[in-house]
């Protein structure tokens, strides 16, 4: 009987013992939701560079497209891809057979228009003679000195023809107009080369690939901070754990447009000292606009962060009454314009404070003044009945706060 007794007692213990720990596990929950955690960044000191990116491709500085005036068939070459060339150096040898024959035809007319003018010369004074015993009318003598300026008239057209055959003769023979090396040969023996219309391009020579340039188009929103004379970093495919080295020689003003897109042509200074570099490599170049040494600068998480709404609704906290009240730090009083808001971790409740930001690098953020050394920004927050939207990725960098 006695055993039968205790059961009874042990039920009931055990709902007294269930209903006791729900409670308390319902209080705490009610607890933790009023709750509000704070990540924090603290605001470091370091050096900021702002750089503005641009795509181009390398080109040699001074790189000479060697074409043919006259047409014929190519009979020799004498250089080939990467060779070494000098100025004044035969690269190519036209068939000259047919520009042989024409100046021949011309030593011939010209030949012919010289006898014309002697025999012109002879009338003449035979005429003058006639003239001279009234023997002929004015008008014969007349007539035999048209005829010898027609004949020395005739003989300049006919030395200037032979002239023109010799050139064209002479540009039979293609020379190199530099010293350089031929990146490009577009011509091989046997092919015939038309120049009706435009010059065909023969060879492609660089002057000197130790000293390249990179033609980079930069964005119109960015080319207001590139000038001449700012140092330049880019990097190619073929070596991507190498950062090459540029600086900015030029900023054209002519405009390239793109689908509507306007960009500027930028001429980047490279030297290529070892070769690696090769002509029409493309070039991801990152230019440095502006660079601090030893600034306060802050992470842009602090700029993104807002206080919940349900915060400052309920008049816990007050987000349009920052707290800096408009000087540096030093206690001087600001010249410059407040533009950003940020909210810093006091007494264990944020406090907005406009601060004056500088430059950029993308990842910090220089503080011009509003904030000191060490200060304890907000970037995220976790709690609250209405909070849990407002959560930041958890940076490694930053402290942590837990505010009722």
């Amino acid at each position: 009987m006695a055993s039968t007794a205790t059961k009874p007692r042990f039920y009931l213990t055990l709902l007294l013992l269930l209903a006791a720990g729900g409670g308390g596990w319902g209080f705490w929950m009610h607890r933790n939701a009023d709750e509000v955690h704070y990540q924090t960044v603290a605001v470091t000191r370091g050096d900021l560079t702002q750089s503005v990116t641009a795509t181009g491709t390398l080109n040699p500085v001074i790189n000479v497209q060697v074409g043919s005036q006259i047409s014929g068939i190519i009979q020799k070459l004498f250089a080939d891809y990467n060779s070494p060339v000098k100025a004044g150096q035969v690269v190519a040898q036209i068939d000259p057979a047919t520009y042989s024959a024409v100046v021949m035809q011309a030593e011939g007319d010209l030949a012919n228009a010289r006898a014309e003018l002697e025999l012109a010369q002879i009338n003449l004074k035979r005429t003058q003679d006639l003239r001279e015993r009234n023997a002929t009318p004015q008008a014969t003598l007349d007539q035999a000195v048209a005829s010898l300026h027609q004949a020395e008239a005739m003989v300049k057209l006919k030395e200037g023809a032979l002239a023109r055959a010799n050139v064209d003769l002479q540009r039979c023979t293609i020379y190199s107009p530099i010293d350089g090396i031929v990146i490009s040969r577009s011509v091989d023996v046997g092919q015939t080369v038309a120049a009706s219309m435009s010059a065909p391009i023969l060879f492609t020579i660089a002057n000197d690939l130790a000293k390249m340039q990179i033609d980079a188009n930069v964005a119109e929103a960015d080319v207001g901070n590139v000038e001449v004379g700012q140092s330049v970093e880019f990097a190619v495919d073929a070596y991507p754990n190498r950062t090459f080295q540029g600086k900015i020689n030029q900023v054209r003003n002519a405009a390239l447009t793109v689908q509507n897109v306007v960009s500027y042509d930028t001429v980047i200074s490279v030297s290529n000292d070892d070769l690696k570099l090769k002509p029409g490599m493309t070039a991801n170049a990152s230019i440095a606009v502006a660079h601090r040494e030893n600034v306060l600068k802050l992470g842009g998480a602090a700029f993104r962060f807002r206080l919940p709404e349900t915060e400052v609704a309920a008049g816990k906290f007050s987000a349009n009454k920052p707290s800096f009240t408009g000087k540096r730090p030093g206690g001087k009083k600001s010249e410059h314009r407040l533009d950003r808001t940020v909210y810093l971790l006091r007494d264990g409740k944020p406090a907005p404070v406009q601060i004056k930001t500088g430059i950029s690098d993308g990842i910090f953020t220089e503080v011009v003044e509003g904030l000191n050394e060490g200060d304890q920004v907000i970037i995220s927050s976790l709690g609250g009945a209405q909070n849990a939207s407002t959560v930041a990725p958890t940076n490694p960098l930053g402290g942590g706060m837990r505010l009722r």
